[in-house]
């Protein structure tokens, strides 16, 4: 496992950063901040994050562990990979993205290329409490609403069996209006 890598910024491509350690260029790929901080010819050392699978072996850099361990943190969500999670840390500075996700800020979140309110909404709700920041209570947001207070409602029960958790669900038809059929509200909620 390749925990740092201390070396030269020999390149800076599109999307990737390579280091030249004593002569191998590695190729990290890195977030929009610390793509902005390297610069070519300077000496550098980044945290690295292993993404190895069948037949990829991606390498994610960061010049703080902080950040590697906030990138971490994100990968532990339910359906976010490292791309998404990089995207993530690539809106803002990794303290702005700790403060977002410790306030509920759903909408800064999804700047992030590919993640949407579903997924945005997702991290807050499991990382808020985790990220080292004073959370908000999501409670009083109306993000989140106990589980109990939807007991009998047949559309979060439908979301349910259709793979959600009943705080997922209740997110997901939290604006849509009750007066609707069940089927209706169902619908607008899995469109959202």
């Amino acid at each position: 496992m390749i925990a740092t890598l201390s070396g030269v910024v020999s390149e800076k491509l599109a999307d990737i950063v390579v280091l030249d350690v004593q002569g191998v260029g590695y190729g990290l790929n890195v977030t929009t901040e610390d793509y902005g901080r390297l610069t070519s010819g300077e000496p550098a050392k980044v945290y690295v994050y292993e993404h190895i699978r069948e037949q990829l072996h991606d390498l994610f850099g960061f010049l703080t562990r902080d950040t590697k361990g906030l990138f971490e943190q994100l990968l532990g969500v339910n359906g976010i990979g490292p791309k998404m999670a990089l995207n993530m840390l690539s809106i803002g500075s990794g303290q702005e993205v700790r403060q977002a996700i410790a306030s509920g800020d759903v909408k800064f979140i999804q700047q992030a290329n590919g993640v949407g309110k579903r997924v945005a909404e997702r991290v807050v709700v499991e990382l808020k409490d985790k990220v080292g920041l004073v959370g908000v209570d999501l409670a009083n947001t109306g993000m989140l609403q106990s589980d109990t207070a939807h007991l009998g409602d047949e559309a979060v029960e439908a979301l349910v069996s259709l793979g959600y958790s009943p705080a997922d669900a209740a997110v997901a038809l939290q604006k849509i209006d009750t007066e609707l059929s069940t089927e209706e509200r169902i619908k607008q909620a899995l469109k959202g």
